[in-house]
């Protein structure tokens, strides 16, 4: 058998539980607790700071802060800190252009020489439906060798376009996907030029002001924006301020900010059909190559449908995954660089699929699929759960222990024979990247290697 090895996280105090029972009621209390233990867990080890809300058919089951938006004055994470958001942005720059899509503003397979003046020849068949998929071949500036000594200067969005108008196409438009802050930035100049607004202008009247959002916005490292939380990093002297971002750079990849509450508000809205026609909608979450759509990834594993994507830039993480199916939503925020919130967000997504924890009978998963789980995950530096698949059997083994043979009650969640319960996480692609052990009461994520 197996066992979470380091101390749980703090149990709830009796007004945050409280708390929770209200908001969730009775038959999500138990779930509220458990999935406040497994974010507590990781707050009291310095791995996550930041704010965490889940909802499950129309009812909020988690709405927390963690840690602290400043540590200098240690002022705590709440419900509505502000967080940057890093590349959850890109589905609003999507939905963005699926909007002036239906006014008859932008063809989706028009050129993106169209609005963007001095395109070099070799983005003739650089499209707007490419760029929103990651497949137009256009090279990721972020990636580039300069990009760390550019990233503090301030450029107009001309200016940032030049820095990568000239460098030679991964590939030839249509032919491959990888993924590129400068498709995203292109896409922003579609937006101004087809629009006639500035980028924060288009998305406050027709994205942010529609759905109340009005916690949200395009920042800047000029205007002073109440409860905005400061960004860290860790170090090997500590946590410390994260490196500076001049905010003209990200553009419509990554420069909104927001808070948990109006993401919410953004999920209920956006498939809610409040923004964009069933037509329109289900073009933007339809897969176009390895499982990503337009702004996000739309995965499809083990019968659950996961519309989903993170983001990431200096002191700021954040996750969010939508299950349309079951109405389901998962926020993390996070203001502390590291894997945390991908790796929670997708174990309370599998939490909240998983309901109560309710005993279910063993059913049959398919060889096939039993081999998506082999692996070795860490779950402290010096202890790892090897997972093996023979046949038709699943086994799992801690560091020093003996064998413990795992049998699948739902989809993705196995039984282990000693009583504890092992719930396999994934990624934004539908990618097995972690396990959630859940014995005794206490939960513990261990990442694949």
């Amino acid at each position: 058998m197996f066992k979470p090895l380091n101390r749980p996280g703090a149990p709830l105090a009796l007004a945050g539980l409280l708390a929770l029972v209200a908001l969730a009621g009775p038959v999500q209390a138990q779930d509220a607790a458990r999935m406040d233990r497994l974010v507590q867990a990781s707050a009291d080890a310095d791995a996550f700071s930041g704010s965490v809300l889940v909802a499950r058919d129309g009812q909020v089951v988690l709405d927390r802060g963690y840690g602290l938006a400043n540590r200098e004055w240690l002022i705590p994470n709440e419900s509505d800190t502000k967080f940057r958001l890093g590349s959850l942005t890109k589905q609003f720059t999507a939905v963005a252009i699926m909007i002036l899509n239906e006014r008859g503003l932008v063809d989706l397979d028009a050129p993106v020489k169209t609005w963007v003046q001095d395109a070099p020849p070799a983005w003739d068949q650089v499209t707007v439906r490419r760029l929103l998929a990651h497949t137009a071949g256009v090279p990721n500036f972020t990636s580039f060798d300069d990009f760390q000594a550019s990233k503090t200067l301030p450029v107009t969005l001309d200016g940032l376009i030049v820095r990568f108008r000239d460098h030679p196409l991964d590939f030839q438009p249509g032919e491959g996907r990888k993924y590129s802050n400068s498709g995203y930035v292109l896409l922003t100049a579609v937006i101004e030029k087809a629009s006639g607004q500035s980028y924060a202008d288009f998305l406050d009247e027709n994205l942010f002001t529609p759905l109340g959002m009005s916690e949200s916005g395009y920042d800047s490292n000029a205007v002073i924006l109440p409860r905005r939380a400061s960004g860290y990093a860790p170090s090997a002297k500590g946590v410390v301020n994260a490196d500076y971002w001049d905010m003209s750079i990200p553009q419509g990849a990554g420069g909104l900010y927001s808070t948990t509450h109006d993401l919410l508000k953004w999920e209920q809205g956006l498939f809610g059909g409040r923004l964009l026609s069933p037509a329109s909608l289900a073009l933007l979450t339809t897969p176009v190559r390895d499982q990503y759509a337009f702004g996000v990834f739309a995965a499809k594993a083990q019968g659950n449908t996961t519309i989903a994507h993170s983001g990431g830039l200096d002191g700021f993480n954040t996750y969010m995954a939508h299950d349309p199916d079951r109405r389901m939503t998962v926020i993390v925020l996070g203001n502390l660089n590291g894997p945390a919130p991908d790796a929670l967000g997708a174990a309370l997504l599998a939490l909240s699929r998983e309901g109560s924890g309710q005993s279910n009978p063993v059913i049959t998963v398919a060889p096939e699929v039993l081999q998506t789980y082999v692996g070795v995950y860490e779950l402290t530096p010096t202890s790892s759960i090897t997972v093996s698949a023979t046949n038709d059997t699943l086994t799992g083994q801690l560091t020093g222990e003996t064998v413990s043979t795992l049998s699948p009650t739902s989809a993705d969640v196995f039984r282990q024979n000693d009583g504890g319960e092992v719930t396999f996480i994934r990624s934004a692609s539908g990618a097995v990247t972690g396990l959630m052990i859940h014995q005794d009461g206490h939960d513990k994520i261990a990442l694949k290697q």
